[in-house]
């Protein structure tokens, strides 16, 4: 993040329209979380003073003030004493942070998102065998000969690697909008998913079940790398299934 990012204060209060008079802080917050999932606004910049937004928003400052703290603690916007308000990610990051203080209340959520986040990734693997070239494949083949040097080594840097290889997977299937999607199943889980591997023979039956991917993946056979992820998928799912529990 640059240490001084662009002041984009006045295309900022130029996006925000006046809340109707009497609005409770609820739909200030509202109102801003709106414009900044519209991801149009990047990850670092600063927001406008709260004198400026309350005038576009038509609201007090302490309306203002109280939903930026709300967003604060949701992770939305970082405040730093003495230089201002910044947005802290992209849409895609900042959904999962808002809407994770929801799984908390709510933990039925957790298996319909693991259904979900099981779906995804076996399309990934699917379009990922059909459109992943070289340079894809060969970051996929290291990441899993990581893992494979990580089982004996630290259990810690083999569940970051196992993530990196999901991750990468998405991006060699090449559909941004299933990137995104998973990006926010991933996040919603990581509670759990961040426990996900902690003995040596849950390592090593991941390090398997992710060469059957990377295999299928590098003879460009969709459907056995669909088959390979599902599978890979009822381990891990049971594994986070077990955590939640």
């Amino acid at each position: 993040m640059p240490a001084y990012p662009p002041d984009r204060s006045s295309e900022l209060i130029d996006s925000l329209h006046a809340i109707p008079t009497g609005s409770p802080v609820s739909e200030v917050a509202q109102s801003l979380l709106k414009l900044f999932t519209t991801g149009s606004i990047p990850p670092g910049t600063r927001l406008p003073p709260e004198r400026q937004l309350a005038a576009s928003l038509n609201v007090g400052r302490s309306a203002v003030r109280e939903a930026l703290a709300a967003l604060e603690l949701l992770g939305i916007v970082d405040v730093r004493p003495g230089s201002g308000t910044y947005l802290r990610g992209s849409a895609s990051e900042l959904l999962p942070q808002s809407l994770r203080w929801g799984l908390l209340i709510g933990g039925e959520s957790t298996e319909e998102l693991l259904e979900l986040r099981a779906g995804l990734e076996t399309y990934a693997a699917r379009l990922a065998a059909e459109r992943a070239d070289e340079d894809g494949q060969a970051e996929l083949a290291e990441l899993v000969a990581r893992m494979d040097r990580q089982v004996a080594e630290d259990l810690a840097a083999f569940s970051a690697t196992d993530q990196e290889f999901h991750q990468r997977l998405a991006v060699a299937a090449r559909n941004s909008v299933l990137l995104d999607l998973l990006h926010v199943t991933r996040s919603l889980l990581r509670v759990y998913a961040d426990r996900a591997v902690q003995d040596r023979p849950g390592a090593e039956r991941a390090v398997a079940e992710h060469r059957a991917i990377l295999d299928a993946v590098a003879r460009r056979d969709p459907d056995q790398a669909a088959r390979a992820m599902t599978a890979h998928m009822r381990t891990a799912t049971e594994r986070l299934r077990e955590e939640a529990g």
